[in-house]
């Protein structure tokens, strides 16, 4: 007899792609995002930044370096899957829907009221409650302009700039600079 391969929803969620809205093992994904909205209070009310990175490490599931400081409100919808590296700077107001898979290198600098959205969803009217997923990763020293907005499946690469209010649909090369709506490139930066 064939054994059909398991793969639990937070793998088929990092994975990429559809998870369909029948998914069986959904009830997981959301027991996890009510933990997430748990913590998060203690999150937005800590007072100091070693308190925020402790709260924050709480719901990533990972320690943040002492070199990463992060503001307060921050916001994300399951967190397991955000992985944040050393000495990153996160502004005020900051939203990271995380279940498709967050990665930020080192050194990122991401503005105020950025929004991270890793989830889409399918535009048959009959599968739209179902989710599509796309992992984002923010490339070393990358910054992130107030209010943008990057999309499921968008790298920023190393030393790019990402404009105030861009929305980011495709992939931004190393050292250059986009913006607009749908962001565009500007120029190179090296």
């Amino acid at each position: 007899m064939e054994q059909k391969q398991y793969m639990d929803i937070f793998r088929k969620m990092l994975a990429g792609g559809i998870i369909d809205k029948n998914d069986p093992d959904l009830p997981q994904l959301w027991k996890q995002v009510s933990q997430t909205i748990a913590l998060s209070s203690a999150l937005n009310t800590a007072t100091d930044i070693n308190q925020i990175r402790v709260q924050l490490g709480k719901i990533i599931g990972s320690y943040i370096d002492s070199s990463t400081i992060i503001f307060v409100p921050f916001h994300t919808n399951f967190g397991k899957h955000t992985t944040i590296g050393k000495n990153v700077f996160i502004n005020h107001g900051c939203s990271f829907l995380d279940l498709g898979g967050i990665t930020i290198e080192d050194d990122v600098l991401i503005g105020p009221k950025v929004s991270l959205i890793t989830e889409n969803h399918p535009t048959d009217p009959n599968n739209r409650k179902s989710l599509d997923l796309a992992k984002i990763v923010i490339k070393k020293n990358a910054w992130i302009g107030a209010g943008a907005i990057i999309l499921p499946g968008v790298t920023v690469g190393e030393n790019a700039i990402v404009a105030a209010g861009a929305v980011v649909t495709k992939n931004v090369p190393d050292n250059t600079i986009v913006g607009g709506i749908p962001a565009q490139f500007i120029k190179n930066i090296i």
